[in-house]
């Protein structure tokens, strides 16, 4: 096996990083500053005019048509480069890689109509828009998805839809105009041919933006978390992605290219963490030495680095997987689904432990703005939760966990027992 990055995508991570290097990092305190005093970020505009420019740009979509703007790599790929992006919250929007846009853009491609692709995907793929997905429900359950509730009724050549939402990334932001809404369109239907998507526009009446949220008090800026309430909101039949029942296939189309474009950028955070325990602990003296002499944080750093390593080489394997299939084919892909699932778990709980440690190795400044490691804790308390609880991942896994052909009593690995 070649565990190298190929020529491409290594010339890629390159270019890349140089381009993160010169214009990226160095403008991420005027970021900060920006954001803490609830202004916008006037740079934005100019730093994705001049990616583009530069080719990087839709780095996470291989699914581009020639007559689309991006960059066109596979899941493998743009690994290393998600990771890059991962160092800084909010560095994958100066791509237009951020979470939820890719994944809408990815449920478009799949199952939009050619209307619905120049109306609602060219949009997002050229930055003019954001956009969001409507899932979660404050009232059920929603790790269970077949439990979402909110009704879209057929009403002549329209669909009305009623029901509320929350926790949903991007409905907050200034800029997003539309979102993909799931609902119930046939409660009689089997259990998960009740659901559909629907694109809704955020301006359409009855569409009301309840409250922006907060995680864990922290802010999400580059996709706001908002509370929505659908009053009796009428869109048009034209609307519904994909056809009735299908409101799943949607929902997983998107879900998988969601769940590992998170994870790679964990790993990218990660990185970060392990560097800044690593400076931060040889410049700090306690009890007559530097931190990092200490047995205990040296220990911290060796075992953030070998869960890492290992975290790695799940995402690589989870991507190469998934660029076999394609997303449609990861829908249906026993092996696809049981990597995602494993990533999912593992990657999540890998980043909440090392951003503890990293927060130890601080003190109290790790717990404040001026560090990235209090909202590292706090995203990877997050994804244990997003896209898939733990434990749905968990009981997926251990679904798919083969059953060995032996009893006990016959088992050819143990002694036989005298009779």
């Amino acid at each position: 096996m070649d565990f190298e990055l190929s020529a491409r995508s290594e010339g890629w991570r390159r270019k890349l990083q140089a381009f993160f290097d010169k214009e990226v990092l160095p403008r991420n305190r005027a970021y900060l500053a920006h954001v803490a005093n609830g202004e916008a970020v006037p740079f934005m505009a100019e730093l994705q005019a001049k990616a583009c420019e530069q080719g990087l740009w839709n780095l996470g979509l291989p699914d581009l048509t020639p007559d689309e703007p991006g960059t066109r790599l596979s899941n493998l790929e743009y690994a290393p480069l998600a990771e890059i992006m991962g160092r800084l919250f909010w560095a994958p929007e100066a791509f237009n890689c951020q979470a939820p846009d890719v994944p809408n853009m990815i449920a478009l491609q799949n199952c939009a109509t050619p209307e619905q692709k120049k109306r609602w995907l060219d949009p997002l793929l050229n930055a003019k828009t954001r956009s969001a997905f409507g899932m979660t429900e404050p009232d059920v359950a929603s790790s269970d998805a077949t439990n979402v509730a909110t009704k879209i009724v057929r009403d002549g050549d329209d669909y009305v839809i009623s029901g509320r939402k929350w926790f949903i990334t991007g409905a907050a932001h200034p800029d997003c105009s539309f979102l993909i809404v799931m609902g119930v369109t046939n409660a009689d239907a089997e259990r998960t041919a009740r659901h559909s998507c629907i694109i809704v526009p955020m301006d359409t009446p009855g569409v009301r933006l309840v409250r922006r949220l907060r995680w864990m008090g922290c802010e999400d800026h580059v996709a706001p978390i908002g509370e929505l309430a659908f009053d009796e909101v009428r869109v048009p039949r034209e609307n519904l992605l994909g056809a009735e029942g299908e409101g799943f296939k949607v929902a997983q189309i998107r879900l998988g290219p969601a769940r590992i474009h998170h994870c790679m950028r964990s790993i990218g955070l990660c990185e970060l963490l392990i560097e800044l325990m690593m400076v931060r602990a040889s410049e700090r003296s306690a009890f007559g030495r530097t931190v990092i002499q200490y047995d205990t944080v040296q220990r911290w750093i060796a075992e953030s680095r070998v869960e890492l390593e290992q975290a790695r080489l799940l995402c690589y394997r989870c991507a190469w997987r998934l660029d076999q299939t394609g997303h449609h084919g990861a829908s249906s892909s026993i092996k696809n689904w049981r990597d995602v699932s494993l990533i999912k778990v593992a990657v999540p709980a890998m980043l909440q432990r090392i951003a503890d440690r990293a927060l130890q190795v601080f003190g109290a400044m790790g717990g404040s703005d001026d560090t990235p490691i209090h909202q590292a804790l706090a995203w990877g308390r997050l994804l244990r939760i997003g896209d898939g609880p733990d434990e749905v991942h968990l009981r997926q896994i251990f679904r798919m966990e083969a059953m060995p052909s032996w009893s006990i009593a016959d088992s050819p690995y143990l002694a036989a027992h005298p009779a």
